[in-house]
């Protein structure tokens, strides 16, 4: 397993071509050698490549628009095709699949057949949680609907190991519930204040069990961890992925 970071860390600093080509730099004089492309500003798709290329890192995965995938596929798989980017990912269920069971189960059927169509281009659909596809249905979290319900050839995920904590479930057990599909996953910590408030913190900083999850994550085949955070306080982002990589590095992943 490499780490990557996961740019909508840094989107405040990605809002044009110079900003992203800056940034870009910045990213890999912290150690990272690859990105998953997220949060960017308005770019040329060829120019992205051409700079994540400039300073040596691998686009490893995606998020992308809902409405990317249900309208322009041909765009998303030419864009993909053109990053030599296997990972197409789905940052979160889009809000009208939430309201019960049968959503979840409407949009399992419709993930699989995006999944589908970008297998057969040689790509792979990756679905992203947080922490509502934890609530129960009739016994069932909306998270086991879209596992259970989804085509195991066609649909993987991407779990994000802090919402899965905030949802109330074991990262660790659900990573390993993931055997054979999960390829990519999120690494961010949680820390509570002293008034009870969960808040995001850079990896191996905060409480959650980074031991058990990389071991979790290197037993199934995880090809790329990558590290968010969505909020870094008072913190420069910079300095926070700087500070996850460090840690990670200690705990023994590679970039």
């Amino acid at each position: 397993m490499r780490i990557a970071a996961q740019l909508y860390t840094l989107r405040n600093f990605l809002k044009t071509p110079a900003d992203i080509s800056e940034s870009l730099k910045k990213v890999k004089q912290l150690g990272y050698n690859a990105v998953q492309a997220s949060g960017i500003g308005p770019i040329d798709i060829q120019e992205f490549k051409a700079l994540a290329d400039q300073e040596g890192l691998t686009i490893c995965a995606t998020h992308i628009g809902y409405n990317d995938l249900l309208n322009d596929m041909d765009g998303v798989i030419k864009k993909h095709q053109a990053w030599d980017c296997k990972y197409v990912g789905l940052g979160g269920l889009p809000p009208e699949f939430r309201e019960n069971s049968q959503g979840y189960a409407t949009f399992a059927k419709q993930a699989s057949e995006f999944g589908k169509q970008l297998k057969d281009a040689g790509l792979q659909f990756i679905y992203h949680n947080h922490d509502f596809e934890f609530a129960k249905y009739d016994g069932k979290t909306g998270m086991d609907i879209l596992f259970e319900m989804s085509d195991p050839d066609s649909v993987d995920f991407e779990l994000d190991v802090y919402w899965v904590q905030a949802g109330g479930a074991d990262p660790v057990e659900w990573i390993r519930k993931m055997d054979g599909r999960m390829k990519v996953v999120h690494f961010k910590d949680m820390i509570v204040t002293p008034d009870r408030k969960q808040r995001f913190s850079e990896v191996g900083e905060g409480n959650m069990n980074f031991k058990g999850i990389i071991q979790a994550c290197e037993d199934i085949g995880v090809e790329w961890a990558a590290v968010e955070q969505d909020d870094c306080y008072d913190r420069n982002p910079f300095e926070s992925l700087e500070i996850s990589f460090a840690n990670l590095a200690k705990l023994g992943t590679k970039a």
